[in-house]
């Protein structure tokens, strides 16, 4: 295992520092180090570095550490106190220092851009503690953190084991509602205070329902009644906190959410790289909303110049498949789509490993729709990624299962699969595994990358021809995909623009709700989430970001093939960029392109 005694680590990195810049401060040094063990010594500090912060990470939240597959860290639950988030900031801030210190020895480029990109994440994790402040503002920061579904979905271990893990975090919850009460402001954001309060509910219902249905299964009377009684506590402590914030804190709620323009500053510099203003972002997405509102205009007249678009995508939404057939034709057009892309020699597969298409478990069918289970990527034994895809109900009448499976139409569920499966977040999964980086940094990962690159993933398989007309008869196939795809990208071109505006202009949530009605065509309901979901994650603007960060360094690799007299692929460009871990755009700009004019240019077409 890598990790680790976080104070061995630190003293090998000092060490590894004082040998790196020894014999630039030493007049007893006659000679230089060997090119050789020079980046040695570098890519070995990194590599400290970056156990380093893994330690940190998972010290703070062993949640994540299991998910992420170290199981030394099973059974573990989160501290959110306050003397320990102070400590992992004094930690972080301490880390911070060693990168930048390894930095400043001027290493070779690689191991240059690999601690760039951890010290992006810790400069991040900084921002939320010292900037954000969501363990001071967002009584949320309390209730997601209990998230205990990786022991009921992943067989990394024998199921009592993984059930006397669950009984041993079920525990520790009440600490940490408690120390929500104590740690959040006196005055907190109404839409933060209601989201929180439904959020410890729900989380509540599923800890002495639905978790208890999952290990039921597990033939010991005394581990089944100490989960009981663990999950009963922990619930109680969640409903108890719900109580708290609807007493104590809704009634002097405020109407105050935005992080301020400043902070939206520091969240796409620090975590992302990137040094466009807001402002210019948001004009860039504007225009983008104005190409993909074209595109599904354009598409709906193809299908039936004579009505509206949004009735056009009314029927064509119509086309989906039956109860029985979900599971199994979702499954089919997985197969195509990844044939699709093999024949079209869009980019390697590293290996033959398929997705596993599944129904939902039951005990998560009221929290997801459709989601993809991939394995951590230091996880050895529970291997598998599961796309699971949630049925409707026998006991569901015509009409209800008829509105679920409708939003299973081919077409939306073909762009999703291409999203979270071939080639998007599975196969950027195998390319990460693959990679030469050292394993401690594959934890390490941009959010505008990971989530541009399956969202640029879903429009590369229609521009490029998605579905051939071998696979798909019915009429204007074409079209439906694009429509289909072009919805996808507004949803996500609107939380762009929404995100920027409410946190820099006071954009309101009726406001916010108002525009994705009238600009992805949702719903009143689904808007209003979508708004309320931009309150407290800025950051969703970045899969829209992304996305178009990767159109560009496309673009911009193309034309630098071009001046070099070669001729550009595209398997090799996406291998190129699945081949370095999971960094800010930015920094990959500096790695593929060779004029250094470029590298800040990172959005737009």
């Amino acid at each position: 295992m890598l990790i680790i005694k976080p104070t061995v680590l630190a003293c090998a990195l000092s060490a590894g520092l004082t040998a790196l810049v020894g014999c630039a401060t030493s007049q007893r040094c006659t000679t230089e180090p060997q090119a050789g063990s020079r980046a040695a010594a570098s890519a070995g500090a990194l590599d400290q570095c970056a156990s380093r912060y893994i330690a940190i990470t998972f010290a703070a939240n062993p949640l994540a550490g299991t998910v992420a597959g170290l199981h030394e860290y099973d059974g573990q639950a989160p501290d959110l106190s306050a003397a320990a988030i102070a400590k992992r900031r004094v930690a972080l801030v301490a880390l911070r220092s060693q990168i930048r210190q390894l930095l400043s020895q001027n290493p070779a480029k690689e191991v240059s851009l690999q601690a760039r990109m951890l010290l992006a994440t810790v400069d991040n994790d900084l921002l939320s503690i010292d900037v954000l402040k969501d363990h001071l503002r967002n009584p949320m920061a309390y209730t997601n953190v209990v998230d205990v579904t990786v022991y009921t979905k992943r067989d990394f271990a024998p199921k009592p084991q993984r059930l006397a893990s669950v009984i041993t975090v079920l525990d520790g919850v009440p600490a940490i509602m408690a120390a929500g009460k104590l740690n959040l402001n006196s005055q907190l954001g109404r839409v933060f205070i209601e989201t929180a309060i439904e959020s410890a509910q729900g989380q509540a219902a599923f800890l002495d329902g639905d978790l208890i249905a999952a290990f039921a299964d597990v033939q010991d009377p005394a581990q089944n009644a100490r989960l009981a009684a663990s999950a009963a506590k922990a619930a109680a402590a969640m409903r108890d906190y719900a109580a708290w914030l609807k007493a104590e804190k809704l009634p002097i709620a405020t109407d105050t959410y935005a992080i301020g323009r400043d902070a939206f500053v520091k969240l796409l510099a620090d975590g992302e790289l990137i040094s466009q203003t807001p402002e210019e972002i948001l004009a860039i997405g504007y225009a983008e909303l104005a190409v993909q509102k074209a595109a599904f205009t354009k598409a709906a007249a193809e299908i039936d110049a004579t009505k509206p678009p949004l009735e056009v995508w009314d029927a064509v939404q119509r086309d989906h498949p039956t109860a029985a057939g979900l599971i199994p034709d979702t499954r089919a057009h997985l197969e195509q789509i990844r044939d699709f892309i093999v024949a079209r020699d869009l980019v390697e597969f590293p290996t033959e490993q398929r997705v596993i298409v599944e129904e939902t478990p039951r005990f998560l069918r009221a929290q997801t729709f459709a989601s993809m289970d991939t394995p951590g990527v230091f996880e050895t034994k529970a291997t598998e990624s599961f796309y699971y895809v949630t049925p409707t109900e026998p006991d569901w009448d015509t009409k209800r299962a008829d509105e679920w499976l409708t939003s299973f139409n081919y077409y939306t569920t073909d762009v999703v699969s291409v999203h979270e499966g071939y080639p998007g977040h599975f196969v950027q999964a195998l390319h990460l595994l693959r990679s030469d980086m050292p394993r401690s940094l594959k934890f390490i990962s941009s959010y505008a990358f990971v989530e541009g690159w399956a969202h640029y993933c879903e429009q590369l398989a229609i521009d490029e021809g998605f579905p051939p007309a071998s696979l798909s008869s019915a009429p204007h196939a074409a079209a439906k995909y694009r429509m289909a795809q072009a919805s996808e990208a507004l949803l996500r071109v609107c939380r762009l623009i929404v995100a920027i505006r409410m946190h820099c202009q006071q954009l309101t949530v009726d406001q916010a709700t108002r525009f994705f009605v009238d600009n992805c065509y949702y719903q009143p309901a689904p808007a209003l989430s979508e708004a309320r979901r931009g309150t407290f994650d800025p950051s969703y603007c970045l899969y829209t970001v992304g996305k178009l960060q990767m159109f560009k360094l496309r673009e911009d690799y193309r034309k630098q093939q071009a001046a070099q007299g070669k001729q550009f692929s595209m398997r090799a460009f996406h291998n190129e960029v699945l081949g370095h871990g999971q960094p800010p755009v930015r920094l990959l700009r500096e790695y593929m392109l060779n004029n250094p004019a470029l590298w800040n240019s990172s959005l737009g077409r």
